[in-house]
């Protein structure tokens, strides 16, 4: 990456990411550098509040298990990561227990044939009692490999997830980038964090 413009929009990006999830995501400067500065900041504003208004309306488990289903299809071990991560965080909350499978583990599944991807992750979803997430997650996996167009508004925006999150995996990928942390609000709260990672050393 090269030249003063590119600087200045990773670094509003990287702003505007640490705002929401309290860290700087490593994908950030990588999206600027192969879209270049002028359609970099046209897919960010084409896509995030849009991306902001499906958390609000699918809620946050549902718009991260869309994400990590379109990650997983895709092969991209460092999205599928931090989508993992904050469900891991979210069910912590909501739920006090841990997610069946760590972040880790769920990120190594990445590339691996659909039909495992939906069989692992509907074990995982059964075992921690989230049945009803487990039809819509498998109704993000047909529309991550297109099995058929979205039909009605909440697959719309999993269609619009499927494209989003589908260019921020081939950045991931293309660069080999490592994974860092949740990507979500709830990666801010550090004693979560702090009781997640106990839990799993325990």
């Amino acid at each position: 990456m090269s030249g003063a413009l590119d600087r200045v929009v990773v670094r509003s990006f990287e702003v505007a990411v640490r705002a929401l999830w309290g860290f700087t995501p490593r994908v950030m400067e990588f999206v600027v550098a192969d879209l270049g500065p002028g359609p970099a900041v046209a897919w960010m504003a084409s896509h995030m509040p849009r991306y902001q208004r499906t958390l609000q309306v699918l809620g946050p488990v549902r718009t991260h298990l869309a994400c990590l289903a379109v990650s997983l299809v895709n092969g991209c071990r460092y999205c599928s990561y931090g989508q993992a991560y904050a469900l891991e965080l979210l069910h912590l909350r909501e739920r006090g227990t841990l997610f069946p499978v760590d972040a880790g583990t769920v990120a190594g599944w990445a590339g691996a044939p659909v039909d495992e991807l939906r069989a692992r992750l509907r074990a995982a979803l059964e075992q921690a009692g989230l049945h009803a997430e487990v039809v819509w997650t498998d109704g993000a996996f047909d529309l991550a490999v297109g099995a058929h167009p979205p039909m009605g508004a909440d697959e719309e925006r999993v269609a619009h997830l499927v494209t989003m999150i589908g260019q921020l995996n081939r950045v991931g990928t293309a660069h080999g980038l490592e994974p860092d942390e949740a990507h979500d609000p709830v990666n801010k709260d550090a004693a979560l964090r702090a009781r997640n990672a106990a839990l799993r050393a325990a």
